[in-house]
Formats: structure tokens, C-alpha cells, sequence
């Protein structure tokens, strides 16, 4: 399959609408270009993309890749789109499996390494998740967060590697973990 579709969501205040990563392979000279209303930083994920995916031992394709965020009116920034648009490239190379991506969600940056960098805005992100009903992955440094969403299914991760372990069954990816919540001290009420 020359086509992947991976689920994400951007960040717009306080909402986390959803953003629909199509990854496409055809024949020609390789390169690589990221269409939808991409800012700047969008537009750089293919620099990190392609060493993420090399650092962590897998083959970056040698291809003419489309990569498309729908819907193409709604501004995306940052580097949350990373993790998804590499994963879209190794499910349309055939490198983790197609069918793994349909019932999750993915936000992350991801560093040259192949290590995921915490992104901002991920309790909207987990809410939203959680009301389509789709398990979210999302860097370690965003569990804690992530799980304030009671009802949402939210795994962690630490690299690009084990993400894919994850989706083709090598391994489990951790559950993220609330943070502990802190005791009621004496003192002023600020409810007075």
C-alpha cells in the first residue's frame, strides 16, 4: 500500500480539532513535501522526520512523498505533527502495519535522535481523543497531562522505535499515570 492515513489534532486555544495526516508514496525523483496550511515549523518536520526515522534503523523511502493535513483551511504549527507523519511514512512503505494506526491518535515532536519531545496543549488533545472514542500515544513528558482526562486511554512513549514496537505487537507501551495530587495544607482559603 502506497497510502497511509494517521490521526492527530491541532491545537486552536482551548479546542483540539482533528487533523488527518495522509501520507502518500509514488514513483520519481525522492523528495518530500507537506501541504495543508503548514507553518514554518510544519514545513521543517521533514528535516527531523527523516533523521528520526534513519537514527531509529528504519528506511526512510527513496520515493516521492505527499504528505497532506487535512482539513487544508486549519492553520498547523509546531512540531506535534511529527510522530504522525513519520508513522504515515512507515505504514505507506509497509515498514509497522496499516491496520495498527485506525484506533489511535498521535502528537509528539520528534527530536534527530528518533526521541519524543513534549508538545503543548495535550489535555484538549485527550479529551478529544477520548470522545472519538481512539486511544492516544503521546511523548512521556505529556502523560502526566494526558491522563488528567479521566476517561481517555493514553499511552507513553520515549522514542519513534518503540512506538512502532508498540503498533506491531513487539512490545507495550506504557499507560500514562496521573500526577499524585497534593495534600490539603492549612492556610488562607482563597474560596474567602
Amino acid at each position: 500500500m502506497n497510502l497511509a492515513l494517521v490521526h492527530s489534532r491541532a491545537r486552536v486555544g482551548v479546542r483540539a480539532p482533528e487533523v488527518r495526516v495522509e501520507v502518500h508514496l509514488a514513483g520519481g525523483l525522492p523528495s518530500m513535501s507537506i501541504v495543508g496550511l503548514p507553518q514554518a515549523a510544519v514545513r521543517e518536520a521533514k528535516d527531523r522526520v527523516r533523521a528520526a526515522i534513519q537514527c531509529a534503523q528504519l528506511e526512510f523511502p527513496a520515493r516521492r512523498i505527499t504528505v497532506n493535513l487535512a482539513p487544508a483551511d486549519l492553520p498547523k504549527g509546531g512540531g506535534r505533527f511529527d510522530l504522525p507523519i513519520a508513522l504515515g511514512i512507515l505504514a505507506a512503505s509497509g515498514q509497522i502495519p496499516l491496520q495498527a494506526l485506525g484506533d489511535c491518535e498521535f502528537v509528539g515532536e520528534l527530536a534527530l535522535t528518533g526521541q519524543l519531545r513534549e508538545v503543548d496543549g495535550v489535555l484538549p488533545v485527550a479529551l478529544a481523543s477520548a470522545a472519538a472514542g481512539r486511544r492516544l500515544v503521546v511523548p512521556a513528558g505529556n502523560g502526566p497531562e494526558a491522563a488528567l482526562a479521566g476517561a481517555a486511554r493514553v499511552s507513553v512513549a520515549r522514542t519513534l522505535s518503540e512506538v512502532c514496537a508498540g503498533l506491531a505487537g513487539r512490545k507495550l507501551l506504557s499507560v500514562a499515570q496521573a500526577p499524585a495530587t497534593v495534600e490539603d495544607t492549612a492556610g488562607p482559603d482563597m474560596r474567602d
